[in-house]
This record gives C-alpha cells, sequence and structure tokens, in this order.
C-alpha cells in the first residue's frame, strides 16, 4: 500500500462562492471531477488513451462527505488513492484539504468505470490499469464513510410519472447549455450538482412559503450521494422532482430525481443531508418549530436513490 497520489492543487475562486458565503456544493464536485481525470492519468487511463479508443474513467455514484465550509482565496489541496479494483468497476477515494489550516474540506468515495463516450457502455479495464490500481490500494478513513445516509443498492431507474404519483414537487426546469457540458458535450459531473443546488430553494419556498434567507437562515450539505444514470447532451431538456425523506433534530434529508423532461427518463437521482445555517454565527442551528411543521407535511417516505 502506498501513499495516495496528488491529483489537485488549486485555490477557492471568489465566484464559487454562493449565497452562503462559502464554496457551493457544485465546485467540490468540479474539483472531484479534476481529480478524477488526473487519477485516470496515474492508472494509464489519460487524455492519449482517451484519443485513441474514445473511451474515459467516469463516475457512476457519488458519496460527499462535506467536513470544512471553504471560503474565498482558500488553498485546496486533494489527493486520491484506490479503495477496491475490479475487471469493470474501480472505487476511488479523495480527500480535499486547506493545506493553510490542515483542516479536510471534504472527502468523496466513488465508483468508476470505463466507458464508451459515445455509447455510455460500461468496457473492461485494461490489465495494467488494474496493475496501477493495486499500487495505489488505500482505506477508507472514518471522516470519509458514510454517516447520515446509508449506501444501499441503488433502486431501479424511476420515472417522471412515478414522481409525480408520488407528489414530487417541481424543483427545476430548465435545458443543458454549452456552459453545463464538458469537452464532448454531455452533462458535467459538476453540473448535476449544480442542478440540484438551484433547486432547493424552489423545494423550500413550496414546503414553507416563503425564502429562508428572509429569516437570516441558510443552508449546508453535510453529506451528499449521486447515482448517474446517463449524461445529457447540450440542448436537453432537464426537469427536476424533490421531496423530504426524513426530519431529526437539526438535521433533515430530501431526495432529487432529475429527469429529461422530453424521455421521462431519469438521468441521475440524488440524496442528501443538510442543516438550518446561521449565517451570522456560522453554526447549525435546531429545525424552527414552524419550518419542522411544514417539512412534516411534506414528508415522502420511504424514497431512494
Amino acid at each position: 500500500m502506498t501513499a495516495p497520489v496528488e491529483v489537485y492543487r488549486n485555490s477557492v475562486q471568489a465566484w464559487e462562492i454562493d449565497q452562503m458565503g462559502h464554496m457551493n456544493v457544485q465546485f467540490y464536485v468540479d474539483k472531484s471531477a479534476i481529480g478524477l481525470a488526473v487519477l485516470a492519468h496515474h492508472l494509464g487511463l489519460g487524455p492519449d488513451f482517451t484519443r485513441r479508443t474514445g473511451m474515459r474513467l467516469i463516475p457512476r455514484q457519488h458519496h460527499i462527505r462535506f467536513l470544512r465550509e471553504q471560503r474565498a482565496g482558500a488553498p485546496l489541496q486533494m489527493t486520491a488513492g484506490v479503495l477496491e479494483s475490479g475487471p469493470e468497476r474501480l472505487r476511488i477515494l479523495q480527500e480535499l484539504t486547506n493545506p493553510a489550516s490542515g483542516d479536510i474540506a471534504a472527502a468523496f468515495t466513488l465508483e468508476v468505470e470505463l466507458a464508451d463516450l459515445e455509447s455510455r457502455t460500461t468496457r473492461p479495464l485494461p490489465e495494467a490499469t488494474l496493475a496501477a490500481a493495486e499500487r495505489l490500494k488505500t482505506e477508507l478513513p472514518t471522516h470519509a464513510a458514510p454517516r447520515g445516509l446509508e449506501l444501499y443498492p441503488p433502486r431501479p431507474r424511476p420515472t417522471l410519472e412515478e414522481a409525480e404519483s408520488l407528489g414530487m414537487l417541481a424543483t427545476y426546469h430548465g435545458v443543458v447549455g454549452p456552459a453545463m457540458c464538458d469537452l464532448d458535450g454531455r452533462l458535467a459531473t459538476r453540473a448535476y450538482m449544480g442542478i440540484v443546488s438551484d433547486a432547493v430553494p424552489n423545494l423550500l419556498v413550496q414546503v414553507h412559503g416563503a425564502d429562508r434567507t428572509d429569516w437570516g437562515l441558510g443552508g449546508a450539505a453535510l453529506e451528499y450521494r449521486f447515482v448517474y444514470h446517463d449524461a445529457p447532451r447540450a440542448g436537453d431538456l432537464i426537469t427536476v422532482r424533490s421531496a423530504i425523506k426524513q426530519i431529526a433534530a437539526k438535521t433533515y434529508g430530501f431526495v432529487h430525481w432529475l429527469f429529461d423532461l422530453s424521455t421521462g427518463q431519469a438521468f441521475a437521482t440524488a440524496e442528501v443531508v443538510a442543516v438550518i445555517l446561521d449565517l451570522k454565527a456560522r453554526r447549525a442551528i435546531e429545525i424552527p418549530d414552524s419550518l419542522r411543521a411544514n417539512l412534516e407535511r411534506h414528508l415522502v417516505p420511504g424514497l431512494s436513490v
């Protein structure tokens, strides 16, 4: 077992900060995607391999623990290693650290596959890649393990009709624009998280009838899980259905199903555990009674990704 390899080093840009005053969740995922591309190079699956074969390492599932909020200008560094390897799938660990403070900002576990970029079908991993993966083997630290979420096997791919029959709320309608796409013209990994991040205010306003920022409150995600079924192309239409799944003293969980509006098929599902954030004190608070009552009225137990 060797030390994890460095796969990212940069800093938080001002335009990555959201209305909560910290780096938005989509940019954590952006750095994870960059880190995966660099790790692919160390596994013999870098840009030259992709140009030659039309195949690339892509995520099929993402689990993220957000551990420390990051502000504009903060330096960031990421290391990566391999937790498990098999003929068609790798399980990857990434740790994003602020080297100024030494704090771990986030931990990611990814299930990744080598995929044909046109068909998105899985291809076997080369023997040289599996050998390189063995040299990068690492173990899952406690801070990267699931805490508020259970990593159960994904459910069958849902449909828009199913979401509407469950009473899930419409929280996003849009189109896949060029700025949301990767170099292949498909929805970039970052953009899946960007879509659900943008959807949350529309979920909460339908649940509570007001914008939480009117009361000096915000929110922060503690943990996320994504299951990626497909990657829409530029010009495709997106619609999202969301619902509250569970409520605790300080945390609440909700689920997003992302659909291609034209086909009604889900291209991704996501589950999140979040907290209400006092924007002045920069700390999580217990869910206010008025908000709790409204959340409880919109519970859809049993939802999954």
